[in-house]
């Protein structure tokens, strides 16, 4: 009998029995807290199941099928142009606009495929973080002076913890650069064009559904937004061309799958995910059933959504019972946060970063929480601190990376996001 392991499970059996036994069901914080963990968790999968991880797990899906490993190993490899590769991965949350659970699944379909872990750690800071509509809401709703701050925080952030990933694993990186070096030229199976078109048509459908209504009345944004979701259609229409054209999916099929998404935008054209939902069951069928590349991309996006999606919706539901949602408690009270990060002391700055970082931010979100917190005495430097840290991680996307990319690698990354954003944060608020 091996005792160790056997002890092992004793301790786990134990542990279990007393966190039951002195569970306090009953108490008003703990049973409101575990209201706000199933509210938060609601909302998570109405608000961002839907639109967010499922366009993301077919572009990871197809990142994985799709784009040669050879090519994202030439592009964003250890051996790449690093000016070429950390611009493209730093400015990338300026097309994107994802928040940092959805960006997961492109960030793990690039670091499977051999992207070097510098640019794939800018990619995965920037994607959430360098949120132009966000920014500008800072800027509008926080003040020019925080807003600018953030914008020009978040690029250089994003390249210099890519850089410094690379640095701290640099033996690893090493020894992906010499595997990268004897391997065989690209075999062209469909000229770039053809791909760079139909990944548009994914990340244009990605991008609008998810467009937000932004705070003034009038604007480019406001514009785009009151036509969202007739881009997203075309998008959508650009893909189904694009299925039958380039991947020769049966025309009747594919046909067959619009038809109802086409119903029901015009018979409930103020109930969009009818039609959305609608055409994500139906693309996911006839993927399913094809033999060819259809399926190939179905299987590499099945397999991204079983790894990721569970622990997300765990991870969301820690956070709720935790802190609960903006305006609601959880275990931890928000007296307590909003007490730490008054003033702008190196601990303020240090205690809004952890504080961010463990919280979860949808797109737009963190703009007016933070205008509650400075209203209720929160310093200019832990306000940027939070700004720098809280879109580009959470506590899913922790439990997500670590499964991804290793618990150190992990532990790494986000040590690296706070202490940079308590720095930056201090010296802002004591400028």
């Amino acid at each position: 009998m091996d005792w160790k392991k056997e002890w092992k499970i004793l301790f786990w059996m134990v542990a279990l029995f007393l966190l039951l036994f002195y569970l306090p069901v009953g108490t008003l914080r703990f049973d409101l807290a575990v209201l706000e963990a199933l509210q938060l968790a609601k909302w998570y999968a109405r608000e961002h199941v839907l639109l967010c991880l499922i366009p993301a797990f077919f572009i990871a899906g197809a990142i994985g099928v799709f784009v040669k490993k050879e090519s994202v190993m030439k592009y964003l490899g250890p051996k790449a142009n690093k000016a070429l590769a950390y611009g493209v991965a730093s400015v990338s949350g300026t097309i994107l606009a994802v928040c940092s659970c959805t960006v997961l699944p492109l960030f793990s379909g690039i670091w499977h495929m051999g992207a070097g872990l510098g640019p794939a750690s800018a990619f995965l800071y920037s994607g959430p973080a360098i949120n132009v509509l966000a920014i500008i809401l800072t800027a509008r709703v926080l003040g020019m002076k925080i807003g600018i701050a953030r914008a020009v925080g978040a690029i250089l952030f994003s390249v210099v913890i890519g850089v410094l990933m690379h640095f701290i694993f640099r033996k690893e990186e090493n020894a992906k650069a010499e595997a990268q070096m004897a391997m065989p030229e690209v075999e062209v199976t469909r000229p770039l064009w053809q791909n760079i078109l139909f990944f548009f048509s994914l990340v244009a459908i990605l991008v609008f559904a998810n467009w937000g209504k932004p705070t003034g009345v009038g604007g480019f944004f406001a514009a785009v937004y009151s036509v969202k979701w007739l881009i997203t259609g075309l998008a959508a229409l650009g893909l189904g061309a694009i299925l039958v054209v380039w991947f020769h999916l049966p025309r009747w099929q594919v046909v067959a799958a619009a038809l109802p998404s086409l119903v029901l935008a015009f018979v409930f054209p103020v109930q969009p995910l009818l039609a959305f939902g609608a055409g994500v069951i139906a693309l996911s069928i006839i993927l399913s059933r094809d033999k060819g590349e259809g399926g190939e991309w179905f299987t590499a996006s099945w397999d991204f959504a079983k790894q990721i999606f569970p622990l997300l919706i765990g991870g969301v539901l820690v956070s709720g019972i935790l802190l609960g949602r903006p305006g609601h408690e959880g275990l931890i009270p928000s007296a307590w946060v909003s007490g730490a990060v008054g003033g702008n002391s190196l601990f303020a700055n240090f205690f809004a970063a952890i504080s961010g970082a463990f919280m979860y931010f949808a797109t737009l979100t963190e703009v007016p929480i933070l205008q509650g917190l400075l209203g209720s005495g929160m310093g200019q430097g832990p306000a940027l601190a939070l700004l720098l840290a809280g879109p580009a991680l959470s506590l899913p996307s922790m439990l997500v990376l670590r499964k991804v990319m290793g618990l150190k690698k992990t532990a790494v990354f986000t040590s690296l996001v706070v202490v940079l954003s308590t720095i930056v944060g201090f010296i802002f608020g004591n400028m």
